[in-house]
């Protein structure tokens, strides 16, 4: 079973995201607090755990938030679920917008390792409906867009 390993924030454009207890979010908006709410297609961004356990064999240190992610999950490969796959994640439902991003050119990770994660592994998603989010909460696919 999928599940969230932990929810992360940054209240500044620029910085690095941290491990909060729980996130709320909120429809045509994203994550309450964070610096890249807004009504767009990248309100919430998500990484695989076990994708930063690919980077953490290479040698790096990596916390929850490193790669800018808000949600960290374990038991779903992410980046293998279509444009408009929707999710529930606890008592809130997401529905995946983008896969992977454009890494920035001053990427400290990819400088350090060569290579980042979240280029081709994040996804990003929009809130369908609104509610809080845990670590622990259970994800599960419940409607693919294929």
């Amino acid at each position: 079973m999928a599940e969230v390993t932990a929810v992360c924030i940054s209240e500044r454009k620029g910085t690095r995201k941290h491990t909060v207890p729980f996130i709320e979010v909120k429809k045509d908006h994203g994550i309450v607090g964070d610096a890249h709410a807004g009504n767009w297609h990248r309100q919430i961004s998500l990484l695989a755990d076990e994708s930063v356990d690919t980077m953490r064999g290479k040698g790096v240190e990596l916390q929850p938030g490193d790669f800018a992610e808000n949600i960290l999950t374990r038991g779903l490969e992410l980046n293998t679920l279509p444009v408009g796959t929707v999710l529930r994640v606890g008592e809130t439902r997401l529905q995946v917008t983008q896969i992977g991003k454009e890494c920035h050119n001053d990427c400290e990770i990819r400088r350090l390792v060569g290579t980042c994660v979240m280029p081709t592994k994040g996804i990003f998603a929009i809130v369908l409906d609104e509610g809080t989010i845990r670590p622990g909460d259970t994800i599960s696919v419940e409607e693919s867009a294929t």
